[in-house]
């Protein structure tokens, strides 16, 4: 036998081996053996009916437990096993609480010992009342907008016109009082009670250069669309690509795959925690982070079909009846899906320390976009391509002048202009008399 997450050997007893006693208990459950060294060689006990005697009692006065203690031996060696079932209650040691993970026992403190706590008495951070919270914090325009957005799944909604009766629909409030929620969702302003609850956007030249920084407030559901946009309008590179004869002009990563990232980084982040949802902007990939748990499932579950299993099902449940999001655990895959078709790399998911990391990375974006361009280039017709490589050749050059080279009327060289214009070939800077074409498929 080898120690793991069931199993713990001990030489001989000692008194403040109990701890392991709480750890077993307040995870799965497992076997403390007296008796084996670290290697799980049977070194045997000494006394061991004293010890059988001692531990039933001890372990209950100390924990509450009381543990099934068995006699074992192996080639005439006796130690003892103490049976350990998880227990439905947290089991502390002199007010300490441990739990196991893999071989190693640890004290709970701080957030991690409040989650701990609540989760085993049935609560979550979002469930419990916000003390003081009241109602005239509560920013009525995010409500109208919810239920404008919640109308096509909850069509009733719309005609509430009580805020009150509409949160005790939403499972907002208990008691009269407002939950956590409530506050992060339609709060008028949450960081006074939730100063985690934003996101930090960051422009990093290394991993310890910053260039430039963003930090996103408000609740939960303006956070969506000023993260959005901030990372469109100052953060991300975009690039002119084409519909048939409509210009469109896409970031260098999904728009979608980004706006399902950030609200699967919302609804699963860990709210107990200190530490806000940070994105980091590089050269060459983006990383959205955030402090989560992952609930019966694996990093490699992520990128495939899985169960929905919200940390924060309040929060989730708000969001799918806006529509943000559905209820079939498909975001991550179709995280993946928008990437591919954009012909980006699949995104990675990563767990460290706590942290979930979503990387979306991009490959020779310059090359990447010069090709678009170039796509575009080709598409020209030739006479579109004449009118084109004259103005690369001469910025300045007038409409008048580009008619009589090229032996057209003035009308049919303003329609072509036109024509370059909206495929995004060229612009105009500056007056029509004093101004010049700026090329913007290069040269």
């Amino acid at each position: 036998m080898k120690e793991n997450q069931l199993i713990e050997f001990k030489e001989s007893w000692r008194d403040e081996y109990v701890r392991y006693v709480s750890a077993f208990c307040n995870t799965n459950g497992g076997t403390l053996y007296i008796g084996i060294d670290d290697k799980g060689r049977v070194v045997g006990v000494e006394r061991v009916e004293v010890l059988i005697e001692k531990l039933p009692n001890f372990i209950a006065q100390k924990t509450g437990i009381m543990p099934v203690v068995r006699l074992c031996e192996t080639n005439g060696k006796e130690y003892v096993a103490i049976e350990l079932q998880p227990s439905a209650m947290p089991i502390s040691v002199h007010g300490k609480y441990y739990v196991r993970s893999g071989s190693v026992t640890s004290e709970l403190q701080g957030n991690q010992l409040n989650m701990f706590l609540s989760a085993k008495m049935g609560l979550t951070w979002e469930s419990m009342v916000e003390e003081g919270f009241t109602a005239d914090e509560i920013d009525l325009e995010t409500v109208e907008r919810f239920k404008t957005l919640a109308k096509d799944r909850v069509p009733s909604i719309e005609k509430e016109t009580d805020m009150l009766v509409l949160m005790e629909r939403l499972n907002l409030i208990v008691g009269g009082r407002f939950k956590r929620a409530a506050v992060v969702l339609f709060g008028k302003n949450v960081q006074k009670y939730v100063l985690q609850a934003r996101i930090k956007i960051g422009k990093f030249l290394s991993d310890t250069e910053v260039l430039t920084t963003d930090i996103v407030e408000g609740n939960l559901i303006q956070q969506v669309d000023r993260t959005l946009d901030i990372l469109r309008t100052k953060y991300l590179l975009s690039y002119i690509s084409y519909e048939g004869i409509y210009r469109r002009e896409k970031l260098v990563y999904p728009y979608e795959a980004l706006r399902e990232a950030l609200l699967n980084a919302i609804i699963h982040r860990e709210y107990f925690v200190s530490s806000e949802i940070q994105i980091r902007i590089y050269d060459d990939k983006l990383v959205i982070g955030n402090e989560a748990r992952l609930q019966d499932i694996t990093i490699d579950d992520l990128s495939r079909s899985h169960p929905s299993r919200p940390y924060n099902k309040l929060i989730a449940d708000i969001f799918y009846k806006a529509g943000f999001i559905e209820s079939w655990g498909r975001g991550t895959q179709r995280i993946m899906d928008k990437c591919k078709a954009e012909g980006l790399s699949a995104p990675v998911y990563e767990y460290k320390m706590g942290f979930l990391y979503l990387t979306f990375s991009h490959e020779r974006i310059n090359e990447r976009i010069n090709e678009r361009i170039n796509e575009r280039i080709n598409e020209l017709t030739e006479i579109e391509q004449n009118v084109y490589d004259l103005i690369c050749s001469d910025p300045h050059v007038r409409q008048s002048d580009l008619a009589i080279r090229l032996v057209l009327t003035e009308q049919y060289v303003r329609k072509i202009i036109k024509h370059l214009k909206d495929k995004g070939a060229i612009e105009r800077v500056g007056a029509r008399k004093n101004g010049y074409w700026n090329v913007k498929f290069g040269k």
